[in-house]
């Protein structure tokens, strides 16, 4: 009976706390933006206050006026001069050049990055797994097999930043309804959480029928 009672009480509150430690972390690392400012600009010697949050908020700020400057013509061009900057360095041209890669993949409107989920038979034929679409292969690929691959990459469980790329056949991969948010936590919770069936669409009725229709993505 005391196990019983003590897992239900598990069970409210270890989400509560893994949710606040998250907040905790994610504002704690925002709020360190604030020293970006001239001393005599910050919050506790301007105001004679720290107040927890501020720089979470000033980093917001910072963000959201960049993405304003930067939609303007003017604001583009500086950003173009600064990254020619950068890759004239020869360390940061690498990293910066990666990291700025893979941002514009997954973020940008015209990006084709997890923007389907799929169902995918890996690591062997018969076992099924929920992986995302990011694309196509690249031309030096497509040169060593034929045009009807898809680039797809496979999420482990419960951290799916980690993972696997496959280059696969799109007739081996099945598109599914689920949004990929609604696969996100499918993987995360280990298929505990399993996500509702929404719109009107049907499943495919194997692998690669829903695929056929978009060899351009």
């Amino acid at each position: 009976m005391f196990k019983k009672y003590f897992i239900a009480g598990l069970l409210v509150w270890l989400p509560l706390i893994i949710t606040v430690w998250i907040i905790e972390v994610v504002i704690g690392t925002l709020d360190r933006t604030i020293e970006l400012l001239p001393p005599p600009l910050q919050p506790k010697v301007f105001l004679g206050v720290s107040g927890y949050g501020l720089g979470a908020l000033f980093a917001l700020l910072i963000i959201f006026t960049t993405g304003v400057l930067a939609a303007n013509f003017l604001g583009a061009r500086i950003v173009r001069l600064w990254e020619a900057l950068l890759n004239r360095i020869p360390v940061v041209r690498s990293i910066y050049s990666a990291v700025k890669q893979v941002s514009d993949t997954l973020f940008s409107d015209s990006g084709q990055a997890f923007r389907q989920a799929l169902l995918v038979q890996y690591p062997r034929r018969g076992v099924w797994t929920i992986a995302f679409q990011t694309g196509r292969p690249s031309p030096e690929l497509e040169a060593h097999l034929h045009d009807n691959m898809v680039s797809v990459y496979v999420p482990t469980t419960p951290n799916p930043t980690s993972g696997f790329f496959l280059v696969m056949d799109r007739s081996e991969v099945v598109e599914l309804r689920m949004s990929v948010d609604e696969a996100l936590k499918y993987v995360v919770s280990m298929g505990v959480v399993a996500p509702g069936i929404s719109g009107q669409a049907e499943v495919p009725a194997r692998p690669g029928a829903a695929l056929s229709q978009d060899r351009g993505a």
